[in-house]
């Protein structure tokens, strides 16, 4: 039996009973089988949940690149680490093999610090997807300096906040970026960010789009004159196994951003491990996730995972409806990718322009296909079950946070049965939980409640950068000695666990607990609609009642607002029951998302309310403009 690949059902129940019963003895071996250490731990793990502290492979010396890079300079010097897929499909794809990937990142290093940035420094990363994103991260990690990537879309101000919060020495950007027909000048961005932080130092800069930009003098390099003077040799410096590898802010959807601290050799493994099983990657795959690295689904799940397995990792800088929306599916035939990891957001759009642009191609090449950033609705799983996958590979609906480092509940493909919705079993070494209000928690199956995890797993954030107390109240309060993910879940007959949404999206009707998500699902089955979210507002019979905000697909033939709200309802009605039908129906041409395309729900509650004062910050969303349309049509 393989603890490290997991081939079938009775090999993933008895490395999960081992990864549970010894935890120590579990991890200490995949750690010891799979990866090279400069010197081994001395304990495998610490904990105390109620300082909170988190301590993995105390004493061990390692450094992650080497285990990413060096490594596979034996045996795969000449194999694809990266294949970079323009945004634009008349430029030539990239094969950057492992060897040269090597001597990318040691010349990155090296002109790293000779710019002054030593082992602790913060290093800013503002790039769109191409290779010198992955090059710097590496390069970050190769000398110990922390890397703190911000989503190049973010605006000035979202920007500025995250490198002031974490005191970043270096900056490094490009001149621009292009992202579909459009073209963005990041650098314009990074000057308008930088007169609010003065601690910042230096700014490398990428050509990539050839704009018009300032550069200021003893400030601003441009890094291709830098690499080409640089070393292609570059030692690793050796980090201890608790140093931070990475700050990582979440989007910030309420309150000031929260950096999250990562450290080095926890999350190396168990990223690693994940990505082995949760895609059954084999050595010759192509592995696509379409994720943007300024996520920790890109961090995890496009360097980090499959560069310590040797994989080939595709890295696409468009969007998926450039230059039209078969552009995901020309790159899977183009290289023949086996592994195809993407957002419901994008399933959802992809359907709504419906199946033709999809079923000319034969995707013969693909072996499983994810989803990651929200719970999947049960037509867009079905869409991509049937047009993607042809009935022929799983769908792995996996769930975790940027908080988790990794993956925690999905399903192993070949090995798990699938069910629309929901992302299963705990994956190894997950401890989960379903907690009542009062804190105790629900035992068997055929229950819901608050999903909290009981027990450490590796890749689990060690802090909030600078705000230890935050960390402590925000995960560790709310349920004693249990690190509470904020996300309510179900749990079936069999075990398996659906998440039902953010427990603020929990809204209580008539003394009834409602998840918005399964209510949002149902809506979503309706023909004629593309996507839906369900908030609250206040009500003076039923305390709170629901406000529905819709999207259509298209304007039905003989359109009829009043037939349509009762379809609606009676849709709701028949999965859920008469008391989660909505109140009020706003039907909208779209609705207001972050940059990784979640559904900003605080604020259509604000509309809902009608606390229009209240909605804060919003432009970081990545379409702003609807919220003024949805506001002009609210219902009051």
């Amino acid at each position: 039996m393989s603890q490290y690949h997991i081939k079938n059902l009775q090999e993933y129940l008895q490395v999960y009973k081992k990864s549970i019963d010894e935890p120590e003895t579990f991890w200490a071996e995949i750690a010891e089988e799979q990866f090279i250490w400069h010197k081994k731990w001395n304990k495998v793990l610490s904990w105390d949940f109620t300082k909170p502290e988190v301590k993995w492979f105390e004493g061990a010396q390692l450094n992650i690149t080497e285990n990413c890079l060096d490594r596979h300079l034996i045996t795969r010097a000449n194999k694809t680490a990266i294949i970079f897929e323009p945004n634009h499909p008349n430029e030539k794809a990239q094969h950057i093999t492992y060897a040269a990937l090597y001597e990318q990142v040691c010349k990155m290093a090296n002109v790293l610090k000779a710019k002054g940035v030593q082992k602790g420094d913060r290093v800013c990363i503002y790039l769109p997807m191409i290779p010198e994103l992955t090059v710097a991260i590496l390069a970050c990690a190769r000398i110990g300096a922390v890397h703190s990537v911000v989503f190049a879309g973010f605006s000035a101000t979202a920007l500025a906040t995250r490198i002031n919060d974490c005191n970043c020495k270096m900056m490094i950007t490009s001149d621009g970026s292009f992202r579909g027909a459009k073209t963005l000048n990041l650098k314009q961005i990074v000057d308008d960010a930088l007169v609010n932080c003065k601690d910042l130092e230096t700014v490398l800069v990428v050509k990539r789009t050839g704009e018009e930009v300032q550069m200021e003098i003893e400030r601003d390099f441009w890094l291709e004159e830098l690499l080409n003077e640089a070393s292609p040799i570059c030692p690793a410096e050796i980090m201890a196994a608790e140093d931070p590898l990475f700050i990582l802010y979440t989007s910030g959807s309420t309150g000031k951003p929260k950096g999250m601290l990562h450290t080095t050799a926890g999350y190396m493994v168990y990223t690693a491990y994940t990505f082995k099983n949760v895609f059954q990657y084999e050595e010759n795959d192509v592995y696509w996730c379409t994720a943007d690295v300024g996520w920790i689904t890109g961090h995890s799940y496009i360097i980090y995972g499959p560069l310590c397995n040797g994989a080939t990792s595709v890295m696409f800088e468009g969007v998926p409806s450039f230059p039209d929306y078969s552009r995901f599916w020309q790159i899977v035939e183009k290289h023949n990718v086996n592994q195809f990891y993407t957002a419901p957001t994008a399933i959802r759009a992809l359907a709504k322009e419906g199946k033709n642009y999809v079923e000319v191609f034969k995707l013969k090449s693909l072996k499983v296909i994810g989803t990651v950033g929200e719970p999947i609705n049960e037509e867009a799983w079905k869409w991509y079950n049937e047009y993607v996958g042809k009935h022929k590979c799983p769908v792995v609906d996996t769930w975790f946070q940027t908080e988790t480092g990794g993956i925690m509940i999905t399903p192993i493909p070949y090995v798990t049965p699938t069910k629309p919705t929901f992302a299963t079993l705990p994956f190894i070494g997950v401890q989960l939980a379903l907690m009542d209000d009062e804190g105790k928690e629900f035992k068997g199956n055929q229950v819901a409640g608050r999903l909290t995890i009981k027990f450490p797993w590796p890749s689990m954030a060690r802090s909030i950068w600078g705000d230890h107390e935050r960390y402590k109240n925000t995960y560790f309060s709310t349920f004693k000695n249990q690190y509470f993910t904020g996300d309510g879940a179900l749990r079936d007959a069999t075990g398996f666990y659906r998440i039902t949404g953010r427990v603020d999206d929990i809204i209580i009707v008539s003394g009834h607990n409602l998840g918005t998500a399964p209510i949002e699902d149902a809506i979503n089955e309706h023909e004629y609609i593309a996507e839906s979210a369900v908030v609250g507002f206040p009500h003076e019979v039923k305390g709170n009642a629901l406000y529905g905000f819709i999207t259509l697909k298209e304007t039905p033939p003989n359109f009829n607002l009043e037939a349509l709200e009762k379809q609606i309802n009676t849709l709701i009605a028949t999965h859920i029951g008469p008391i989660a039908k909505l109140d009020k129906i706003q039907f909208t041409e779209g609705l207001p998302k972050t940059r990784s395309g979640k559904i900003m729900r605080r604020i259509l509650r604000k509309i809902a309310e009608n606390k229009i004062d209240e909605l804060g910050d919003i432009s970081t969303l990545l379409n702003p403009d609807c919220v003024d349309s949805i506001i002009e049509n609210r219902l009051v």
